[in-house]
């Protein structure tokens, strides 16, 4: 093939990783050929011909980089096997990689996905064990003194997880765009979710009715995604870059086309993206994978093709596109709200209480996990976090399921107050486990 005449504009990185010896079983649409398809169309189409665009290897996360995100009470080495760390040292590297400046832009195409794994990990839920992007996040704090970091999450499915392990980080913005939870696993992500008492306006949920299409997508990003991530003025914005929002996808209900994906991600423009969902192996995610990776390099991805259905590109109702236009004039008026009367949680003695009960649905057959789980579970967590004037506010969580039977753990802020370092450690005294 004769090298290209057109250079990207930016320097990309792509990491890739399929887990050969990962499945949740052998038919499940979680599978390595998800990548294999993806990364067979990449070389056939000539992607790595233009100069800039580099494939690399994934490091291994290491145990203390799950701790710093993930309180894991049945111990790391009983929910996270070897393909969840190479997975979440996929989404590292990709981060590393933007944080030197060998690239301008990275792309994690790894697998097992992570964005429905939660701040407290019993077990899996959603194909998710540990949460690869909000690991790459915290990596990057530590090594790189990263400050505030935007996450877009564009899977099908609401990211739960990463919500719940930002909800009271005032730092880190989460926005999702997903299928309306009323309709689709894991039925949360309604639009007034906005984050906790400390962090209000931090998270924001963008939920879309079945059947919408590109000029849905397109137009939730820039009536609400945008100028959200413009006034936010992050210093790395992520995109949680789940493809099951193709029309062709087995398991969702939504009309995004590959074109669609790419230009969804031009107008989200992000410095890192890491993949999620995607269940159409061969009628989709060469093809989105190839249009995001067109659209990070900055190159034309209005040529990628696709065979598209009877009538061409699905079209987006025109009662989504109202209820789009009313839905950011309600997201942006309720996140500037300066002391939002419902939170999801009580003050009282002056701490912030819920109580949450949380579904854990997949485990791994992999040889290594064999016996450990039962088939499924449910956490109870009971979380209380300090209404603190100087800092986000110690938090404390009581955890418990059928494979822990309790403990209590604390979790200090990232910039923690004298305060609420004296109470951490008074509580350490009495039995937390900090």
């Amino acid at each position: 093939m004769p090298r290209p005449t057109v250079e990207p504009k930016a320097k990309l990185g792509l990491i890739f990783f399929p887990a050969y010896d990962w499945a949740i079983s052998e038919s499940h649409p979680e599978r390595e050929e998800r990548l294999l398809y993806t990364h067979d169309q990449l070389r056939e189409d000539g992607l790595f011909d233009f100069p800039g665009i580099a494939e690399y290897r994934p490091v291994v996360a290491e145990p203390e980089d799950v701790l710093r995100v993930h309180i894991c009470p049945p111990g790391l080495d009983q929910v996270a096997g070897a393909p969840h760390l190479i997975s979440a040292g996929g989404a590292v590297t990709a981060g590393r990689l933007w944080a030197t400046g060998e690239v301008e832009k990275a792309f994690a195409l790894v697998r097992p996905p992570g964005h429905h794994a939660t701040l407290v990990v019993h077990g899996g839920r959603g194909f998710c064990n540990i949460n690869n992007e909000a690991i790459m996040i915290e990596r990057l704090r530590s090594e790189f003194g990263l400050g505030r970091a935007a996450v877009v999450d564009t899977d099908c499915h609401h990211g739960d997880g990463t919500q719940d392990i930002y909800w009271h980080d005032p730092d880190t913005l989460f926005i999702s765009v997903h299928q309306d939870g009323r309709t689709l696993y894991p039925g949360s992500g309604a639009w007034e979710e906005m984050g906790g008492p400390r962090a209000w306006g931090s998270t924001i949920n963008i939920p879309l009715p079945p059947e919408t299409g590109d000029e849905g997508f397109l137009a939730a990003v820039r009536e609400i995604v945008r100028p959200v991530l413009d006034e936010w003025r992050p210093e790395l914005v992520v995109n949680s870059a789940g493809q099951d929002n193709h029309f062709t996808d087995p398991i969702t209900n939504m009309k995004l086309t590959a074109q669609g994906y790419a230009e969804m991600s031009t107008l989200i423009n992000p410095d890192v993206a890491v993949l999620e969902g995607g269940y159409a192996i061969q009628g989709a995610l060469p093809f989105t994978n190839m249009g995001i990776v067109m659209a990070m390099a900055g190159l034309d991805w209005r040529r990628v093709k696709e065979p598209l259905p009877p009538g061409g590109r699905p079209a987006t109702r025109p009662e989504t596109l109202e209820h789009v236009k009313r839905l950011a004039e309600s997201i942006h008026a309720r996140r500037r709200r300066p002391r939002p009367e419902q939170t999801g949680s009580t003050l009282k003695d002056g701490w912030w209480r819920r109580e949450r009960r949380i579904f854990c649905d997949t485990h791994p057959t992999t040889k290594e996990f064999a016996g450990r789980w039962p088939s499924c579970l449910n956490e109870n967590r009971r979380e209380a976090v300090k209404d603190c004037p100087d800092c986000a506010g110690l938090m404390t969580i009581e955890t418990s399921s059928e494979v822990f039977r309790g403990g209590r753990f604390l979790k200090l802020p990232r910039r923690p107050c004298g305060r609420c370092r004296e109470l951490a450690a008074d509580l350490a005294a009495q039995g937390w486990r900090l």
